[in-house]
């Protein structure tokens, strides 16, 4: 009966340490990421999407883009048009339920 006790109290002891054990473990790989230096390639990667980023904001649209380009938005643009309706297609339509 003791044993039996005993070997019950100890399963979850077992259990308790186990879950306290994979959370501080969980935690530390967090934190030594966060303080980890990034590679050179990563670092590389990163910075040319924020000055990707920086420059489309600036120039308002994509970055390098030919009047080609612009022709070919506004011919699809005007064939979207012709085939869905009228209306702004460059923005996200507004849904109202009632």
């Amino acid at each position: 009966m003791i044993l039996h006790q005993i070997l019950r109290l100890s399963s979850i002891f077992r259990s308790a340490v186990s879950i306290h054990l994979c959370r501080n473990i969980g935690l530390s790989a967090i934190v030594f990421n966060k303080t980890k230096e990034l590679d050179p390639v990563q670092k590389l990667f990163l910075d040319k999407i924020r000055e990707y980023n920086t420059k489309s904001k600036q120039s308002g649209g994509p970055i390098d883009a030919g009047p080609e380009f612009q022709k070919d938005m506004n011919e699809s643009l005007a064939r979207l048009q012709r085939a869905y309706g009228e209306g702004d297609l460059t923005k996200f339509p507004e849904f109202k339920f009632e």
